[in-house]
C-alpha cells in the first residue's frame, strides 16, 4: 500500500511516502518555495516525495492529511453556543474547513489528469501528532502526549501506544492550549515572526523566574492533571486576533490582551532593547511551560507506569524541557521525531491511515535524512558553470574521491579556525541541520559564536549553537547520556568540559546536543571522528546551512549562500570550494 501523508493549510506544509509501512521520502515544502514556514497546499513536497519513488499519483492508494473537520464536532458546537465568538472569528473557521476537505480538487488543479483512484483519509490533529512520534519510535509500548497550538479544536491530547494501536485518555480543548500561551508571550517579549518561541527558549537562561505569581495568574495547574489559561490575558478565542499566510508567509495578530500589559507592564517592540525584565520574564514563560507539562506526563504515568515515552506536537520542539524528562518525571526512555511540530503531522497522517487497515509495525526512524540527494556529476556541473564567480571570489577547487582523506582535510579546515559548509547526502527532515546541510565550525574557540554571526547568521547574540558528538563521547561530556539524533534534547555540559568547548556551551552550562554514530550518518561521523584525531574533541559545532532563509536543499543554493556571505570553504559531496584570499 502506498500513501501520501500531507500536512496542509498551515505552517510547514509537507509531505511524505510510505510504502508498505515503510517511510520512503519526507519533505518540508519551505525547502522549494524558499519561504520559512511555508503554509499551504505542499504541491511541490507532493512532487519530490513521488518522483523519488518513482511514482504518479495513480500509484497512490491513500491520501492521508493531519486534519478531521468533523472531530470534535459537538464540542465546537457547545463552544459557538455559549460564547457566540465574532463572525469574523467563525467565517474563518469554515473557510479553513473548506480547504480541508477539497484535498481531491487541488490534487486535480496541481496534477491535471493525475489518475489518483484511491481514497482521501482525514486523521485527527492530535492522533496524527502521536502516531508520527510512536508509530515510528523503537518502542512497543510507550506514553504518549501531544502538545502545541490548536488542531481540529483541541490543544494537547494524550494517552497509550501499544503495538499497533493509541488510545487517547485525555485531551485539552479550545480555547486552552500551552502553545497558544508560549506563542503569546513570545509575542509580548517583542518576537514577532512565526515559530520564534525558539528566541524565547534561547533568552530564558539570562533570566531568573521572577514573574512565576504573574505566571500562575496567568496558566492554572492542577497536580497531574491539565492546564486552564485565564483567558482575559488573551484574544485568539475572541475572533479579534487571528491567524493567516500571505504568499505562503504565515503570521498572527498578537495574541496577547491589554489585562497583560496591565500585569507584566508594556510589551516590548521588535527593536527595544532587551532589558533584565525581559530575559526574566522569559525564564519565567519558560518554567511555567515546564511545571504544566510535568505536572500533566507524571499524571499520565501515574495512569499508565511505563518506563518510555512518545513526545509530538509544536511544544515538543521545546529542547530545554525535553531534557528534563528524565530529571521530572519517572520515565527513562524518550522518543521525539525529527519533525515534531505540524510538519511531522503528514508521517502521522500516513501512518495513522496505514494503522486503521491493519497495517504492522515495520520501520524505525532512526535518522532524519529523507528529502532530495544530488551527484557528483550534478555538482560538477555546478561548479563549472559557475566557474567564473568562483574565479572572481579567488576559489580553489579539489576533488576528493576518498572519504577519509576528504573528512580529514576538512576537519583541519575547520580545526584551523574557518567556517565550513557541508553539503551532503539527502536533505534533513525538520527544522534541524542534522550534518547533511550543515555549517560546521571548531567548538574550542570563544570567539567562534561572533565570527559565525559576522561572516554568515547575523542573529542574536544570546542564541546558542548546538553541538554534534559521536555518541560514544557523550558520558564524557554531558552529564546525562542519551541517543538525540534529531537535536531535541538539551543536556547540561560536564562543569569540568565546559571550557574546552566555550562556543557550544549556553551561559547556563547546557548545550542541545545532537549525537552522531557510524551507521546513522558514516560520513558526518567521518568528520567528526577526523576532528577528534585533530584536537582531542570529539564535537564540532553544527548550525543550520543557511542565511535568514530555509535550509538550503539544492548544490545551487549552498553555492549561493557560500558566495553571498564570507564563508571560508564549501564542501559540496566530494568538491572542497576554498577561497584561498
Amino acid at each position: 500500500m502506498n500513501i501520501l501523508g500531507i500536512n496542509a493549510f498551515h505552517g510547514d506544509a509537507s509531505a511524505c511516502l510510505v510504502s508498505g509501512g515503510v517511510l520512503r521520502a519526507a519533505v518540508e515544502e519551505e525547502r522549494f518555495r524558499r519561504v520559512k514556514h511555508w503554509a499551504g497546499f505542499p504541491t511541490e513536497a507532493i512532487k519530490y516525495c513521488l518522483a523519488s519513488s518513482k511514482m504518479t499519483l495513480a500509484d497512490v492508494d491513500v491520501v492521508a492529511l493531519n486534519s478531521n473537520p468533523r472531530a470534535n464536532r459537538w464540542r465546537k458546537l457547545y463552544y459557538v453556543l455559549r460564547n457566540r465568538p465574532d463572525p469574523k472569528f467563525l467565517a474563518k473557521r469554515l473557510a479553513s474547513r473548506k480547504k480541508r476537505m477539497r484535498v481531491p480538487e487541488l490534487l486535480e488543479q496541481a496534477f491535471p489528469n493525475n489518475g489518483f483512484r484511491g481514497k482521501v483519509e482525514h486523521v485527527e490533529h492530535h492522533l496524527a501528532h502521536l502516531a508520527s512520534a510512536f508509530y515510528v519510535s523503537p518502542f512497543e509500548e510507550a506514553a504518549v502526549a501531544s502538545i502545541d497550538g490548536f488542531g481540529d479544536f483541541a490543544s494537547a491530547a494524550w494517552g497509550i501506544g501499544r503495538g499497533n494501536h493509541i488510545e487517547i485518555v485525555g485531551r485539552v480543548h479550545f480555547p486552552h492550549s500551552l502553545g497558544i500561551f508560549y506563542e503569546t508571550m513570545t509575542h509580548y517579549l517583542g518576537f514577532r515572526k512565526y515559530g520564534d518561541e525558539y528566541k524565547v527558549m534561547g533568552l530564558a537562561p539570562y533570566g531568573k523566574p521572577e514573574y512565576m505569581d504573574a505566571m500562575r495568574e496567568i496558566v492554572y495547574v492542577a497536580p497531574h492533571s491539565a492546564f486552564r489559561l485565564n483567558l482575559k490575558y488573551f484574544r485568539h478565542h475572541t475572533g479579534e486576533a487571528t491567524y493567516s499566510w500571505e504568499n505562503g508567509e504565515p503570521t498572527s495578530d498578537d495574541y496577547y490582551s491589554d489585562e497583560l500589559e496591565k500585569l507584566l507592564g508594556p510589551a516590548r517592540k521588535k527593536d527595544d532593547p532587551l532589558t533584565q525584565q525581559h530575559k526574566d520574564i522569559a525564564r519565567s514563560v519558560q518554567t511555567m511551560y515546564e511545571d504544566a507539562a510535568f505536572e500533566l506526563l507524571n499524571g499520565l504515568h501515574e495512569r499508565f507506569p511505563v518506563k518510555d515515552l512518545c513526545l509530538a506536537g509544536g511544544c515538543a520542539m521545546n529542547s530545554v524541557a525535553n531534557g528534563k524528562v528524565y530529571l521530572r518525571t519517572p520515565y527513562r526512555r524518550l522518543y521525539v521525531q525529527a519533525a515534531a511540530g505540524d510538519a511531522g503531522g503528514a508521517i502521522g497522517a500516513a501512518y495513522g491511515a496505514y494503522m486503521q487497515v491493519g497495517g504492522d509495525r515495520k520501520f524505525v526512524m532512526r535518522d532524519a535524512y529523507w528529502g532530495p540527494e544530488f551527484n557528483d556529476v550534478e555538482i560538477a556541473t555546478l561548479l563549472n558553470n559557475r566557474r567564473g564567480e568562483l574565479d572572481q571570489e579567488r576559489c580553489e577547487i579539489a576533488h576528493l574521491d576518498n572519504e577519509q582523506e576528504l573528512c580529514r582535510q576538512t576537519a583541519q579546515i575547520i580545526a584551523d579556525g574557518n567556517v565550513v559548509g557541508w553539503f551532503q547526502g539527502r536533505l534533513e527532515w525538520g527544522p534541524r541541520a542534522l550534518g547533511n546541510r550543515s555549517i560546521v565550525c571548531d567548538p574550542r574557540r570563544a570567539d567562534m559564536k561572533d565570527i559565525l554571526n559576522s561572516k554568515i547568521k547575523r542573529r542574536e547574540s544570546f542564541r546558542p549553537f548546538a553541538p554534534s558528538i559521536l555518541r560514544e563521547h557523550v558520558a564524557k561530556w554531558f552529564e546525562l547520556e542519551d541517543d538525540v539524533p534529531f537535536m531535541m534534547q538539551v543536556f547540561q555540559i560536564r562543569e569540568d568540559k565546559r571550557g574546552s568547548i566555550p562556543a557550544v556551551t549556553h551561559v547556563d552550562g547546557s548545550g542541545r546536543l545532537q549525537t552522531v554514530t557510524r551507521d546513522g550518518n558514516a560520513r558526518y561521523y567521518g568528520l567528526i571522528d577526523a576532528f577528534h584525531a585533530l584536537t582531542g574533541v570529539p564535537i564540532v559545532l553544527n548550525t543550520s546551512f543557511n542565511e535568514n532563509e530555509p535550509i538550503v536543499n539544492q548544490p545551487s543554493e549552498a553555492l549561493n549562500c557560500f558566495l553571498r556571505t564570507r564563508m571560508d570553504a564549501l564542501v559540496l559531496g566530494n568538491y572542497i570550494v576554498r577561497r584561498t584570499k
